[in-house]
């Protein structure tokens, strides 16, 4: 007998990640045989003056390590710098920051580079499990982030007698929701996919743009659907916002991939 079609494989994956760092995990999908669709949930652009950026950039002799939030946070940064001071130490938070770093030619054999050790868990409670903390007491931390962000690590931080400072590198903002993106989001909602979300933020920007493009009916079609997320935070936000089928991927594009892979 003829094999039957996979229903699932039908089914678009829904690529949710800026528009930046959308194509390269779109590929990926496309390459276990699943079609991708592109729609961010972010918008990242840049701050409206990099003059506070540079000035901090311009004192970084000042700080025992520089923590970067985000693959946003580390292209923000490397936009103004000719190169990375061997002499600071990087903290990172995912394999997207990694990768990010690499692309601008700072890797553990020219840098040192501290970020999660755990299996699956990739955030900032796993960071600070890293980190030399003895080391940095009575020193000062630099924190390079979007125009706001979670407040653990600088409180963890700062709890062990570690002065902190932030810069902000970037604005993340909703997508502006136009007639091209509009119609796409009301197809999705009608046809379904499997949403892929790294961000509790993006979650929240999903259900309001889907509100106002296709009203409450739109939005309950939507939360039947499929969300792979990469972190339990993720996953409460989105169980919390009403979606039914959360699968909890685990951080990282190779797990994320996985999960695509064997969920039927």
């Amino acid at each position: 007998m003829p094999r039957l079609p996979d229903p699932a494989a039908a089914l678009p994956v829904v690529v949710t990640r800026p528009l930046q760092q959308a194509q390269a995990f779109a590929s990926r999908v496309e390459a276990i045989g699943r079609r991708a669709e592109i729609f961010p949930l972010l918008a990242i652009e840049p701050v409206d003056d990099v003059s506070g950026l540079r000035a901090v950039l311009g004192r970084l002799h000042e700080f025992a390590l520089a923590v970067f939030v985000s693959p946003n946070a580390i292209d923000a940064v490397f936009r103004l710098l000719a190169g990375w001071p061997a002499a600071l130490p990087i903290g990172i938070v995912g394999e997207g920051s990694r990768a990010a770093l690499r692309a601008h030619g700072v890797d553990e054999g020219n840098a040192v580079i501290f970020a999660p050790a755990g299996e699956g868990k990739m955030d900032s409670e796993e960071l600070l499990k890293s980190l030399p903390l003895a080391g940095l007491r009575g020193r000062r931390v630099l924190i390079v982030r979007g125009q706001s962000g979670r407040d653990f690590l600088s409180e963890a931080l700062q709890e062990q007698g570690i002065e902190i400072e932030h810069v902000t590198a970037y604005r993340r903002l909703a997508p502006p929701l136009d007639e091209r993106n509009r119609a796409q989001l009301l197809a999705l909602a009608d046809g379904g996919g499997d949403w892929v979300v790294t961000s509790s933020e993006a979650l929240r920007n999903l259900l309001e743009m889907t509100r106002l493009a296709g009203g409450d009916d739109r939005v309950v079609k939507l939360q039947r659907q499929r969300i792979f997320v990469s972190h339990h935070r993720i996953a409460c936000t989105a169980q919390s916002l009403g979606f039914c089928s959360v699968i909890l991927a685990g951080s990282g594009d190779e797990r994320l991939i996985a999960a695509l892979q064997s969920s039927p």
